[in-house]
């Protein structure tokens, strides 16, 4: 659109308002009337006229007051039932026991040196030795098989041209056989040993476990008593007067003479 404007004819501030209100008419059309919509109702109050005076439009500030109340006594509930356990029953075991937790509340401890115990507990001893005998009887009887069998060898190599064919025959049979044993016969000796050792150490934990209960039935009465060892220990340090490995020794073999008596008169 051009404008025709007289050079000489000042420009006013009108004539400007009324350029710019004709092109914006030419150029936009104008906007459609709307439709006629649907009353919308008023918001009521939230709550009855006994509270009318802290009734505010659109929220009423006490029944939101007393819904944050009852969110934080649901939160606190919550807290509690999670950090006291009372809630829902474990998912794990529904049936396991509760810890046990001493009428005191302090958790009496003990420790025995194992090291100590084996090396001066005389049934330990005992069995020790009655072991090493049996394992030196077995390695014996092993050693003069084999001396026989090289010996029986080396005769046979010697004098097998002076028996007939069927001697020969009779006697390498004889050979393998007593070879084939010994090949074996080392092993089950061993596995007899391991298993003597086996049965030796199950009958004096027994021993031990048996007179630690009763020992601590009649006397302490420890929550826990734990073993100490040298090479494998579970735990790095315990005060010493914790330690009752004396009274432990003393007291099994206290028993264990009582038990030999008993068995030398029975005899």
């Amino acid at each position: 659109m051009e404008i025709h404007q007289d050079l000489n004819k000042p420009v006013d501030d009108n004539s400007i308002d009324t350029i710019e209100m004709k092109e914006a008419q030419e150029q936009h059309p104008a906007n459609p009337e709307p439709l006629p919509q649907h009353e919308t109702p008023e918001p009521q109050p939230c709550c009855d006229n006994s509270h009318k005076d802290n009734c505010h439009k659109p929220h009423c500030h006490t029944c939101l007051t007393i819904l944050n109340i009852l969110l934080l006594i649901g939160l606190v509930v919550l807290y509690i039932l999670h950090f006291t356990g009372t809630g829902t029953p474990s998912k794990v075991n529904p049936n396991a026991s509760m810890p046990v937790i001493p009428e005191d509340g302090q958790l009496k401890v003990a420790c025995v040196d194992s090291d100590s115990l084996l090396a001066k507990y005389q049934y330990a001893i005992d069995l020790q030795e009655e072991l090493n005998k049996y394992k030196e009887a077995q390695e014996k009887s092993y050693q003069q098989q084999m001396t026989q069998f090289q010996k029986d060898y080396q005769n046979f190599l010697q004098t097998g041209e002076t028996m007939t064919l069927k001697q020969q025959q009779d006697k390498e049979a004889e050979l393998k056989q007593r070879a084939e044993k010994l090949s074996t016969l080392e092993a089950e000796l061993t596995q007899k040993v391991l298993q003597k050792q086996m049965d030796s150490n199950i009958e004096l934990l027994n021993r031990i476990f048996a007179f630690v209960r009763e020992y601590n039935a009649d006397n302490q009465q420890f929550d826990i008593i734990l073993r100490k060892t040298f090479n494998d220990s579970p735990t790095l340090y315990m005060n010493p007067a914790m330690d009752i490995t004396d009274e432990i020794i003393e007291g099994l073999n206290n028993e264990y003479k009582t038990v030999k008596a008993k068995k030398k008169a029975a005899k």
